[in-house]
């Protein structure tokens, strides 16, 4: 391979990457700020899930026209399918990185830190991991055609 064409991969990788931490940035913030909100009226865990899952809507459409550059594949429904089951992943590991974090760190390391705090930092640390299971989630099974969603569409048509 020449080292124009590796040069090439590697800038439209770096673009892509940093489209798609633009787009984070967005769900990110919609995803602190809505936590913040449903606290008001949930606990810790419930609010992390649904701050989650209100940066989950409002990210979709600009992952999959900015970050993956994926606005002509045809294929929306199928990459919202995929979307959703990483999202659902992606949640998993933010809400129990964010617990474990307040758990195991933030509570029993900054006890004098308001708890206000301690719950924000464990929430964006649990993001943080959150961020790259969606990236590589995303680039690798969202915006690409793997075929899975084939072989389970005509399984169930049968």
């Amino acid at each position: 391979m020449s080292s124009t064409t590796s040069t090439n991969r590697v800038r439209k990788e770096a673009k892509s990457f940093f489209s798609f931490f633009l787009t984070a940035l967005l769900g990110a913030s919609v995803n602190f700020f809505s936590q913040i909100f449903y606290r008001k009226y949930f606990d810790f865990d419930s609010s992390v899930i649904l701050g989650y899952l209100t940066a989950t809507v409002v990210s979709f459409v600009p992952a999959k026209l900015f970050a993956f550059s994926a606005q002509k594949t045809g294929n929306t429904r199928r990459e919202a399918i995929k979307f959703v089951i990483i999202a659902v992943v992606a949640l998993g590991v933010q809400t129990l990185v964010s617990v474990l974090t307040l758990e195991w760190v933030a509570n029993p390391l900054f006890p004098e830190l308001p708890q206000w705090w301690r719950e924000k930092g464990s929430h964006v640390v649990g993001m943080g991991f959150s961020f790259l299971a969606n990236y590589f989630g995303h680039k690798l099974l969202t915006f690409r055609s793997t075929g899975v969603y084939d072989r389970i569409k005509s399984r169930t048509s049968r």
